[in-house]
């Protein structure tokens, strides 16, 4: 006798037990994509794109994968995408409609809105500026990072433990820290040789503030009765700094490097766009320039994933150091 009963999973869906069990939601997220792919490549454009087979087959790939993730990911999940099905749906619906206000009905003015086959071939046409402007920016963003985020812990955790480092530092972060780091674009321009270290001073700027302020409050909020303990071990300061000040402090820290990372992205894409020659903020400004606004929405795209990724990247780091620690701050 086989076993009928339903079970409930992640997403919300309900599946027969037994071998016919399937992700539903993965089901209409395919027929979605399929339906898009078919409106984009059966319908007559009414202005004139770039050809739309290469998005078709991205389409129809998109749509083909989440046909066999909703029978073989109905068990087991190992991509953790079935929570993120209705998103995936969604998603094939707004590509659907850009399509067809753009491409399809020409109802949006070009070249401000580009349809999705005109931004896709940028990638194609364009990929080794795209690529060279990538690296660029991340040469500069992360020793800019790297930087601030070394100095403002150090800082952060002297004004924490010393009563006179604190005396001393917490005016210079309460007289720096309203001022935008983008403020002092023209100081660092006169003080830096080249554009370059400019631009990496000012991300380092962005990243330490916040960094030194969360920090220093981690360090502050330390029950001291544990400083006691360890003294009364004969513990040292230092002793005492590296195994529970440095600790207790780390939630506070991540806060800090979350916040400075998020702004050292503003400062970056800024800095490039002033004077500088290449990087993702240089690409922006140069793609405005010229009113290839294929060309703005494909780098912007660009940003967002990056970005995304090096925040992911970050609190992945986190939760690994941290595995014992509940944040408020999700990703």
């Amino acid at each position: 006798m086989s076993d009928t009963h339903a079970l409930p999973t992640r997403d919300g869906n309900v599946l027969a037990a037994g071998a016919s069990r399937v992700w539903s939601t993965g089901t209409w997220a395919a027929l979605a994509w399929l339906i898009t792919a078919a409106i984009t490549f059966g319908t007559r454009a009414q202005v004139l794109t770039p050809p739309n087979e290469p998005v078709v087959l991205i389409e129809l790939i998109l749509a083909a994968t989440l046909l066999v993730a909703s029978f073989t990911f109905a068990h087991r999940d190992p991509l953790k995408i079935r929570p993120h099905g209705r998103h995936i749906v969604a998603l094939a619906v707004v590509v659907l409609g850009w399509e067809l206000v753009t491409a399809k009905a020409g109802w949006l003015p070009l070249p401000f809105f580009p349809s999705p086959e005109a931004v896709f071939n940028v990638y194609q046409t364009d990929t080794p500026r795209l690529l060279d402007s990538t690296l660029h920016s991340l040469l500069i963003l992360a020793p800019g990072f790297l930087i601030g985020a070394f100095v403002g812990i150090l800082s952060g955790i002297a004004m924490g433990w010393s009563q006179e480092a604190h005396y001393w530092g917490h005016p210079v972060v309460r007289v720096l820290g309203p001022l935008p780091a983008l403020a002092w674009l023209p100081v660092a321009l006169f003080a830096f040789p080249t554009i370059y270290a400019a631009s990496v001073f000012l991300v380092a700027l962005a990243t330490a503030l916040p960094v030194a302020v969360l920090t220093t409050s981690g360090v502050k909020q330390v029950d001291r009765r544990l400083y006691d303990v360890g003294r009364t071990l004969g513990a040292p300061s230092r002793f005492l700094i590296r195994t529970i000040a440095i600790p207790s402090a780390l939630p506070h820290i991540f806060v800090g490097l979350f916040m400075g990372l998020s702004a050292s992205f503003a400062v970056l894409i800024f800095a490039e766009m002033v004077g500088a020659k290449s990087g993702l903020g240089w690409y922006l400004q140069w793609a405005q320039g010229w009113a290839a606004y294929a060309n703005l929405y494909a780098v912007l795209a660009l940003m967002s994933a990056l970005f995304s990724s090096l925040i992911a990247l970050l609190f992945t780091v986190r939760g690994r150091v941290l595995r014992w620690h509940k944040d408020m701050v999700q990703w």
